[in-house]
């Protein structure tokens, strides 16, 4: 019976410190694969003997990948400790190891954004700055190390971590667990990316459809409005009243989608590049086709 291959601490810290290149080959195509795949390679080394072994694995860790740089650890983590049950022989399959990151990697890009640059950067750049202000040349060493240790402790121990749950899950290949943990977390990661596009994606169609006169009283008069700045402050209170500041009430059509479900024209838009994706439609071309799209409907006053 051959020796199980393990990976070592040492092994695992060598990736953790590549990590840090996640973003050094970001493309559009694909986002983070090129730093996501240079990270691994220690590892698909020591794991493969074989060069083509070590060819697929580099190709299957191709694909796309995008997330915060400092919540990939325990993706990293998982997925090392799937690659190392594959290459013990483990009923591992690429779409397992696929399905793993993407489940995982579209809540934790949630959780990085809000956690590191709106908290925690922000109050160490206070305390820097509130120190430097004062003529202490401390203010910036400690933003720089302490910003830089919590860095480092994030990515070292949250991979751990990620490592650990990843050996446990793929001890029960047999009962279906990895099976199970891949299908819920690819649900939960979708779910996630479909709550975000009311958020990232705006579609605005600006063709007027009706202009309707307001009665009187439900607009701003400007002409009977105090001069100078008691004016300015009348208006702004009658506006924050919920007054209108035109006598016309332009209704758009996308006021008239808005009225029947918010966010229609954002979420048909998704679609229509997910059907193009699964046609084995370029990123590329889809991101382009949106541009060229996007300037003519505005030049021609639909968006």
């Amino acid at each position: 019976m051959a020796e199980r291959i393990h990976l070592t601490k040492r092994d695992r810290f060598h990736v953790m410190w590549r990590t840090q290149l996640l973003q050094g080959s970001w493309n559009y195509e694909r986002m983070q694969n090129g730093g996501w795949c240079y990270s691994l390679i220690p590892a698909i080394k020591k794991l493969y003997t074989n060069k083509d072994d070590q060819i697929a694995a580099l190709k299957r860790h191709l694909e796309f990948y995008n997330t915060h740089p400092y919540v990939s650890a325990p993706v990293t983590g998982v997925v090392l400790a799937l690659e190392e049950d594959r290459a013990n022989g483990a009923p591992v399959t690429d779409v397992a190891i696929q399905g793993v990151k993407v489940g995982m990697m579209g809540p934790l890009a949630g959780v990085g954004d809000p956690v590191f640059w709106f908290t925690m950067r922000p109050i160490l750049g206070a305390l820097g700055a509130s120190m430097a202000l004062t003529g202490s040349i401390l203010g910036p060493i400690i933003f720089f190390v302490a910003w830089n240790i919590i860095r480092l402790a994030v990515l070292w121990y949250t991979q751990e971590f990620g490592y650990r749950a990843g050996s446990a899950i793929t001890k029960d290949v047999s009962g279906g667990l990895l099976g199970k943990v891949t299908k819920g977390a690819s649900i939960l990661g979708m779910f996630v990316l479909g709550a975000l596009v009311n958020r990232w994606v705006n579609v605005k169609f600006t063709p007027v459809v009706a202009r309707t006169p307001q009665q009187k009283g439900a607009y701003i008069d400007f002409a009977h409005l105090p001069k100078g700045g008691q004016g300015i402050h009348d208006a702004m209170t009658q506006q924050a009243a919920g007054l209108s500041l035109d006598k016309i009430k332009v209704t758009t059509l996308q006021n008239n989608l808005d009225s029947l479900i918010p966010g229609l024209a954002a979420l048909l838009l998704t679609f229509i590049c997910m059907w193009l994706l699964k046609k084995k439609v370029s990123p590329i071309w889809i991101i382009l086709g949106l541009f060229v799209v996007g300037v003519l409907f505005h030049v021609w006053g639909l968006m």
